[in-house]
């Protein structure tokens, strides 16, 4: 009764301090924010009013037309198809990528924490191992592997690439989580005859929830971000957003449209600024949920 007692207990400041509190939150917030709000506010600009030098200032002439230029019309490379296309490789990449990386990482750490074997420690400290690799490195070596499989220049290559490089990080989430797990349950559903697929299946998977969407969003926000894997393994056809972004941006028609340039960086990070507003309070609590014991 005293310990529950003594874990209710709240620590509460005093009216002065939460008011300095939230002052300096509010202060780190607006800096934070601030990058955001000149892009969203000169991505609804004519290009003219940016360029007159009032980039702080709100429009005078609301307009979407960059938006729309971005999306579909603004010059990529060399042809005007706008980021569209390569919106829509990004998301063929970046499901199966995340769906695979994060099964495989739960059956490995299924495995590797109630069905131990000789060397699995090893094999563990491999794929951790691996998870600190610079991305630098594997170029080579990576490019090489895609060839030799015919799956270079190809949306289905940079599947592979971003599975090989995440299982890595799914694998010790899940394995971390499942720790946590009782095994006598496990024991128990061996003992009334399920079968390694089945306690996976029936028991493991429905309580994986919380970890589950960690590594979803862990995994989708890297590789939706990622840069250096899009533009070494692809071609133009199979180009993610992110590469797709730079090449707009630095593509020249004579003038520099940043009202373009701000509405395409927007649209490019605004996926993974609505998994983070939808699911990030789930985020916190699946990194707590393997963390104490009892």
């Amino acid at each position: 009764m005293a310990g529950s007692a003594a874990s209710q207990q709240v620590v509460r400041t005093g009216a002065g301090a939460r008011f300095v509190i939230y002052v300096i939150l509010t202060l780190f917030c607006l800096y934070y924010l601030l990058p955001l709000y000149v892009m969203v506010v000169n991505s609804l600009k004519p290009l003219s009013e940016i360029t007159a030098g009032g980039m702080m200032a709100l429009p005078n002439e609301w307009t979407v037309a960059p938006w729309a230029s971005a999306w579909s019309t603004a010059q990529v490379g060399v042809e005007a198809t706008g980021l569209r296309p390569y919106f829509l490789n990004s998301i063929l990449m970046v499901v199966p990528a995340v769906a695979l990386s994060t099964i495989l990482g739960a059956l490995n750490g299924y495995v590797l924490t109630k069905w131990r074997f000789r060397g699995d420690t090893i094999i563990f400290g491999l794929l951790l191992f691996g998870c600190f690799i610079p991305f630098q490195m594997v170029l080579i070596p990576m490019a090489r592997m895609l060839g030799l499989m015919g799956l270079a220049g190809s949306v289905p290559g940079l599947i592979f690439v971003h599975l090989v490089y995440g299982i890595g990080f799914s694998t010790l989430y899940f394995k971390n989580y499942y720790q946590q797990f009782p095994t006598e349950l496990v024991r128990a559903a061996m003992i009334d005859g399920a079968g390694f697929f089945t306690i996976f299946r029936r028991i493991m998977l429905p309580a994986s929830g919380p970890i589950a969407v960690v590594c979803i969003i862990w995994q989708f926000t890297n590789i939706w971000n990622d840069f250096l894997f899009g533009a070494s393994f692809s071609d133009f056809d199979s180009q993610p957003m992110t590469v797709a972004l730079n090449n707009l941006v630095q593509s020249s028609t004579g003038v520099k449209e940043y009202n373009v340039h701000f509405a395409g960086a927007i649209l490019a990070a605004l996926p993974t600024l609505l998994v983070y507003i939808v699911a990030g309070r789930y985020f916190v609590r699946g990194l707590m949920a393997g963390s104490v014991k009892g």
